[in-house]
């Protein structure tokens, strides 16, 4: 009995020691797998935290590139409404100069042309050229200075142009040009009537 007991112990003992060694083992695997899953907890977080960040820049340049390209259309739109009161405007323009032909206030307009013309060309003999509805008018304008100033030499080409009003005076060697029609006035006019409008749309006016 004695020595079945003595077996009992050893063989006790032994398993007592493959169990504590089995548990410290799991133990160890244990605290290793926590270790291991903290440290992947916080690389996924990292990973994370990188994915919202390019979410938010990406975020933000579509913001900029949307605002930008409403800015832009609005800034088109605006400059599409500006020109084309520009164009409307001297439309209207073009109308009330074309029915003011036989007026007082027209022969009083042309023959301030005709007289800004010739002095600004500062030629010897100079041509002038008109419109075949002013041809008749700018003769008698231009027949009146001439008694005023004899000095003045010009004639009236008999080759018309096709303008709405005004002249267009050429040294007599071709040399030199004044476009004083009214078309180029008008066209000389719209910049400044575009910043006018311009400013009156910005409530700056």
């Amino acid at each position: 009995m004695s020595s079945n007991s003595a077996l009992e112990r050893t063989i006790s003992k032994v398993l007592s020691q493959k169990e504590t060694e089995l548990i410290s083992k799991i133990d160890s695997a244990y605290q290793e797998s926590l270790n291991n899953l903290e440290a992947s907890r916080g690389k996924l977080e990292a990973e994370r935290t990188r994915i919202v960040e390019s979410a938010k820049k990406h975020a933000e340049n579509l913001k900029r590139q949307i605002v930008g390209s409403g800015r832009l259309a609005a800034r088109n739109q605006e400059l599409l409404m500006i020109e084309n009161a520009v164009n409307n405007a001297f439309e209207e323009a073009r109308k009330k100069l074309a029915a003011s032909g036989g007026k007082d206030s027209y022969r009083a307009l042309m023959s301030s042309i005709v007289e800004e013309s010739v002095s600004s060309v500062g030629s010897g003999e100079v041509v002038i050229e008109c419109n075949k509805n002013d041809s008749e008018l700018i003769k008698k304008i231009l027949s009146d200075l001439q008694k005023k100033n004899p000095k003045v030499q010009a004639k009236v080409s008999d080759h018309s142009i096709d303008v709405l009003g005004g002249i267009r005076v050429k040294s007599a060697d071709g040399t030199m040009t004044y476009d004083n029609t009214l078309d180029s006035r008008i066209e000389r006019l719209k910049p400044l009537i575009r910043k006018n409008i311009a400013q009156m749309l910005r409530g700056e006016a």
